[in-house]
């Protein structure tokens, strides 16, 4: 099984090959969870929840970070794959 961490290093690398800019909110056990990435890519606002391996829902607290980004208009999607192809069909 891919581990969270694996999915998070290919996400990052390819954001930067595409030139996207990106932010990972470092929790530190203060205020509310929040989701993995916060990324800008060719005027776009993207939120992304990364998961391992077969996880592909989001506790309550991302999906309700995930539910606002999506009313404000921005695309969100859960990442659990190394080979990124939810990020990549949206990102192509």
């Amino acid at each position: 099984m891919t581990s969270e961490k694996l999915v998070k290093e290919a996400l990052k690398k390819y954001l930067k090959s595409i030139g996207a800019y990106y932010y990972m909110p470092v929790s530190l056990g203060y205020g509310s969870t929040s989701i993995d990435f916060f990324v800008c890519h060719k005027g776009r606002f993207y939120g992304i929840e990364t998961k391992r391996g077969a996880v592909v829902d989001p506790t309550p607290r991302q999906e309700f970070v995930l539910r606002q980004i999506a009313s404000a208009g921005g695309g969100v999607w859960v990442e659990n794959s190394i080979g990124l192809e939810a990020t990549k069909g949206v990102l192509k």
